[in-house]
């Protein structure tokens, strides 16, 4: 070997080994790391087992809708709130299962992450050796250089190698840019992967709510029925003719309200909020408006959005108007509805505590009274699934989509 070789032989091989395909930037990191390879398995096995449980949800869903569109029976009412029961208890176990799994993939990304970074300190490691015998290489003037070569040819060529190395260099630095893009990328995932890791915990918590009421529902339609088909079948004839009563209190009051104003103000009512404010806390809405899952939808059509509200929660009017009724009806079905501009009203149902009076004029955000709906207590009524808010909006006296109006 030519001293020119021997002078550069150290670095080609320091460039060798960095430069590497086993041992480059690009090697698979996964299939060395045993732990990555289990948290994989962990994965692999929590998604399997969610696609098992969304067929059981499916399959929950169907019998639902089948026994809806089935004759309102007790037992039929049963079979439903059993399968809803069962679909609520599958879903918490499923959104837990997808809690695990997103905190198996947080932990996966966390090792590639710490894997990156000790990749990226060899790599400058590396490079460092490579630089340090280059300087020393070039120390030395170009006359000295070309005496230590016995040939012109041979100097041309240990420049040329030099030179491969100081491109296998550059091109190194430019893999740990993009190394160093991706990591930030990997963060950036990670973030977003733990918000949603929050809001499948927020679901989990209202899916154990809903469950809840499901079975205080169930306990109270059996205890209000006795498990007598003659006995349910009155209660729904009594919870269709109270819903009617109120239905058309709610329309003729609307009608003669707002003629009472005109004729006192010589005008229509004004509208002069900034839009509605929600009721009570924005939370979960349980049913929406003319939703096809509606329990009771064989008896009315759902004119209202149902809002999750614990019991005893304060309810707020939406914007201010006049009270053409707030009816106190005991252990029935309680209400309140405020007269709005523009020909809007709402109307706020299963109220447990009343707090204004017809032809009470009320401001946006005043307190209005309590929320209820819990089976069985004051002013929750024969149609309810729990402690909630009955919400509706009217146009011209007919029901609208509250959720186009609420912010």
């Amino acid at each position: 070997m030519n001293k020119a070789i021997k002078k550069i032989a150290p670095i080609l091989v320091i460039g060798l080994f960095l430069f590497n395909p086993l041992v480059s930037l690009g090697q698979n990191y996964e299939a060395e790391n045993q732990e990555i390879k289990d948290i994989n398995k962990e994965i692999e096995a929590s998604r399997g087992r969610i696609k098992k449980m969304r067929e059981q949800q499916e399959i929950y869903s169907r019998a639902i809708a089948q026994k809806q569109k089935e004759k309102a029976t007790l037992n039929n009412q049963l079979a439903i709130l059993e399968n809803r029961l069962a679909k609520a208890a599958l879903d918490i176990t499923s959104a837990q299962v997808e809690i695990d799994r997103t905190n198996l993939e947080i932990e996966k990304i966390n090792l590639e992450i710490k894997d990156k970074d000790g990749q990226i300190l060899r790599q400058k490691e590396h490079i460092a050796s490579v630089i340090r015998l280059m300087q020393k290489q070039d120390g030395q003037s170009t006359l000295e250089i070309l005496l230590l070569n016995d040939t012109l040819n041979e100097f041309i060529s240990q420049a040329k190698y030099l030179a491969d190395i100081n491109k296998k260099i550059n091109q190194g630095l430019e893999f740990l840019k993009q190394y160093k893009k991706d990591l930030e990328e990997k963060q950036n995932n990670l973030t977003k992967v733990k918000k949603e890791l929050v809001t499948l915990k927020s679901e989990l918590e209202n899916k154990k709510k809903t469950l809840a009421s499901e079975q205080q529902t169930k306990v109270y339609v059996l205890d209000q029925t006795k498990s007598s088909e003659k006995e349910y079948q009155r209660l729904l004839i009594l919870a269709r003719e109270e819903q009617q009563q109120a239905e058309a209190n709610i329309v003729n009051l609307e009608k003669v309200v707002r003629a009472r104003i005109a004729k006192l103000s010589g005008k229509t009512l004004e509208f002069n909020d900034s839009g509605f404010i929600w009721p009570v806390p924005k939370n979960t809405v349980t049913a929406y408006f003319h939703d096809p899952d509606y329990p009771f939808r064989y008896i009315f059509e759902h004119p209202a959005v149902d809002i999750r509200a614990g019991q005893g929660t304060a309810i707020r009017a939406a914007a201010s108007g006049y009270v053409a009724i707030a009816k106190d009806a005991g252990k029935g079905y309680s209400y309140i509805m405020i007269i709005h501009g523009d020909g809007l009203a709402t109307v706020y149902g299963h109220v447990a505590k009343i707090y204004v009076q017809t032809d009470d004029y009320v401001v946006q955000g005043q307190t209005i009274g309590l929320s209820g709906g819990t089976p069985g207590t004051s002013g929750a009524g024969r149609t309810t699934t729990g402690p909630h808010l009955h919400f509706e909006v009217r146009s011209g006296g007919v029901p609208i989509n509250p959720l186009e109006y609420l912010p």
